[in-house]
């Protein structure tokens, strides 16, 4: 192949878009909203990628191949929706679909095995085996049995805030500070904004700081929530292990997502623990650089451009 990669890495807060030469330079990017497929349905999810890829698109390097790493791509018909979507607009001549977990663990290992967790607005994992198998999960919410991310963790912090204002749970400074956080006088004002829409769900992933500033206070019920979520990547990550029958290995955890990149000490330090504990040669490794450096990467891969491009690239985002 002759031409670049257009690479997307589409998650639930935002959207990253970049046109890469066979090089490895950067040719053009673009950012944009969330993608959610689930709600909007596929064909208008993909649709409003459209003006981003136009963005970054240009005369003068073809797209030889388009690699998509999607949040919200879980299961095996989301797949094929969304790249029979992804080739009807025609971006390039040969299409990958994958969730944007891949993205993340590609830009923080080289080859496999490995395993990536994304926590950012929701959560999660995956990995690769050295013989290429694959393990996941379904990850649409409650009823496949997940839970964490940035929404999550302040639904469940409103949770124990509410309780604590009416005097059915332990006493938090999350009563306080989340309505501060949010422009209300307090717990009841908060709720009701919430419920009537005047605060749409999709800003409460912005007050996940609120929890990790008074987890860092000391706050007990702020703490319990954050170590939750320790748990939960700890329990996602040695699942997939053992699924590729790892646990025994030195394979890298990559932690990714902006809860995990925030620099929480409770919570990586949690992880650190749970992680030993479980699978004592797993390496935990945060991954700063966004995705869709993944996701290109990926692209590189397919298009067999040399060594030499995935080093270009990667200096980029360094």
């Amino acid at each position: 192949m002759t031409g670049g990669v257009l690479a997307i890495d589409a998650g639930n807060s935002k959207t990253d878009v970049l046109l890469v030469a066979p090089d490895g330079s950067v040719v053009g990017r673009a950012r944009g909203g969330g993608f959610r497929p689930h709600d909007v349905g596929a064909r208008a999810a993909v649709d409003a990628l459209q003006p981003l890829v136009e963005e970054v698109v240009t005369g003068g390097v073809p797209v030889a191949h388009v690699s998509a790493c999607l949040a919200n791509a879980d299961l095996a018909i989301e797949h094929e929706r969304l790249q029979s979507e992804i080739e009807r607009h025609g971006w390039g001549d040969t299409t990958y679909v994958g969730n944007d977990t891949l993205a993340l663990l590609r830009a923080g290992v080289e080859r496999p095995p490995g395993v990536a967790v994304v926590c950012g607005a929701g959560i999660n994992c995956s990995g690769v085996g050295p013989d290429g198998r694959t393990a996941g999960f379904a990850a649409i919410g409650r009823i496949s049995g997940d839970w964490g991310g940035g929404t999550d963790l302040v639904e469940e912090a409103m949770w124990w805030a509410a309780r604590a204002a009416d005097g059915r749970g332990p006493d938090t400074a999350l009563v306080r500070l989340l309505p501060e956080h949010f422009g209300r006088t307090g717990m009841a004002e908060l709720i009701e904004a919430v419920h009537l829409g005047e605060i749409p769900e999709g800003l409460l992933y912005d007050a996940t700081p609120v929890l990790f500033e008074a987890a860092r206070a000391g706050d007990e019920v702020a703490v319990s929530v954050v170590l939750r979520q320790a748990e939960e990547v700890v329990a996602l990550a040695v699942s997939v292990l053992r699924r590729l029958e790892l646990l025994d290995e030195q394979v890298d955890v990559v932690l990714g997502g902006g809860v995990l990149t925030g620099g929480h000490a409770l919570l990586l330090d949690a992880i650190g623990s749970g992680l030993a504990a479980a699978a004592p040669l797993a390496v935990p490794v945060v991954v700063a650089a966004p995705p869709v450096l993944g996701a290109a990467l990926l692209g590189l891969d397919r298009i067999g451009a040399a060594p030499a491009a995935h080093q270009r690239l990667r200096e980029a985002f360094a």
